[in-house]
Formats: structure tokens, C-alpha cells, sequence
């Protein structure tokens, strides 16, 4: 019948899978090969995945462990270095400490680090001893062009030729006022960092007579 064919053929249809007219059974054979198959795939992708987180944490690893190294290496030589010269006194080591006293411009200019390891410098008007930052105003230094000078100039317009230097007395009279601020700041750090010796004289200033109490209260102070 019509209506009888039609059910079985919808039958059909649904199961996808169901016997056919003749009794026959239909297998999915081709459906489950290609499930197979695409298990074997994943399985292969999730090996080499795997793999490859393996190799990657291997990779960082390694690098961490060389970082170390070099640092082990930068550090460990530099302890080393330090090791080996701490018997050796550094220029401001093996100096007594600097009585105050004041300095004239010819004065000042013997204490430069070539005549004597002693090096002195004027900031404002204020002279102080840098021996102990040698490395810097030492004659080889990056700054050895104000040993033994007035750096107030230099420091206030961040020159570090000879220009910037005055072989007379230089009352700083021509710079501006941010440039005075400059030079304010720099002998505030100078005072916080290096010993107060005394005064840079103006020419045909005398210089003042300073007592052992009054040297010794100026270096506890800066102490």
C-alpha cells in the first residue's frame, strides 16, 4: 500500500542505520573508519602539543639557568676585585683630615690631584676637599677640570671646558638667576657629600683664623 511505503521509507531515513528492504543490515563502516581515523589524529596532535610545551619549558629553563650564570660571573668577579684590594687605601684613605682654612686662587690651584693626591675645589665661594671622589675630579677623571678651581661656573651652565674656568676671581655676577639657583644646589650637595675646608678669598681678602674647637665642631657636623 501507499501509505505502508511511505512509513517504511521514512523508517528508513530516521535510523539511518536500519535494515533495508531485502533484510539486509547496512553498517556505518565508513562512518567509524573516519572516527578512527580522526582519533588517531588528535592523538598525534596532543603527543606533538605535548612535545612541544616539553621543549618550550625545557627552552626556559635553560635560560634562566644562564641568566644566572651571568650574573653569578658579573657579581662573583666584582666581590673578587673587591676582595683582592681591600688591602690597597684609597687617596682620601691615607689623608688626615684637612684643617679649615681658607685659599686664595693660587692656593687652591696646588691642591688639583697631580702636584698633591689631595684635591680641592670651590663651589660658591666655598672650598671643599673631593679627594675621596678621585675617580671623578682626579686629573683622569671626567671632571678633573675643576680640581683645584672654582667649578662654580662650569656647574652652573654644565660646561666642562676651560671657557667655563677663570683664572681670576670670578664673583659670578653675570649669571642669571636660575643659573645662582644651580650653583646653590650644587654646593648644597657638595656639603652633604664632601668636607667643608673654608672660604674662597676675594683678592686682597685676609683669611680668617679658625680655632680647633671651631675645626672640629664644622667636622661633626658634616659628620
Amino acid at each position: 500500500m501507499a501509505a505502508g511505503d511511505g512509513d517504511v521509507k521514512l523508517g528508513t531515513l530516521g535510523s539511518g542505520g536500519e535494515s533495508s528492504s531485502d533484510g539486509s543490515s547496512e553498517s556505518p563502516s565508513g562512518a567509524g573508519a573516519a572516527t578512527e581515523g580522526g582519533g588517531w589524529a588528535a592523538a598525534a596532535l596532543a603527543l606533538l602539543t605535548g612535545g612541544g610545551e616539553m621543549l618550550l619549558n625545557v627552552a626556559l629553563v635553560a635560560l634562566v639557568l644562564l641568566g644566572a650564570y651571568r650574573l653569578w660571573v658579573r657579581w662573583g668577579r666584582r666581590g673578587l676585585g673587591a676582595g683582592a684590594g681591600a688591602g690597597e687605601e684609597s687617596p682620601a684613605a691615607s689623608l688626615p683630615r684637612m684643617k679649615k682654612r681658607d685659599f686664595s686662587l693660587e692656593q687652591l690651584r696646588q691642591y688639583d690631584g697631580s702636584r698633591t693626591p689631595r684635591i680641592l675645589l670651590a663651589v660658591n665661594g666655598k672650598v671643599f676637599d673631593v679627594t675621596k671622589g678621585s675617580k671623578f675630579y682626579g686629573p683622569a677623571g671626567p671632571y678633573g677640570i675643576f680640581a683645584g678651581r672654582d667649578a662654580s661656573r662650569g656647574l652652573a651652565t654644565f660646561c666642562l671646558d676651560k671657557d667655563a674656568l677663570k683664572d681670576e676671581y670670578d664673583d659670578l655676577s653675570d649669571l642669571n638667576a636660575v643659573q645662582m639657583e644651580s650653583v646653590r644646589e650644587w654646593e648644597m650637595q657638595f656639603k652633604e657629600k664632601y668636607d667643608y675646608v673654608g672660604r674662597l678669598l676675594k683678592p686682597g681678602e685676609e683669611p680668617s683664623e679658625y680655632t680647633d674647637e671651631e675645626d672640629t665642631k664644622d667636622h661633626n657636623k658634616q659628620d
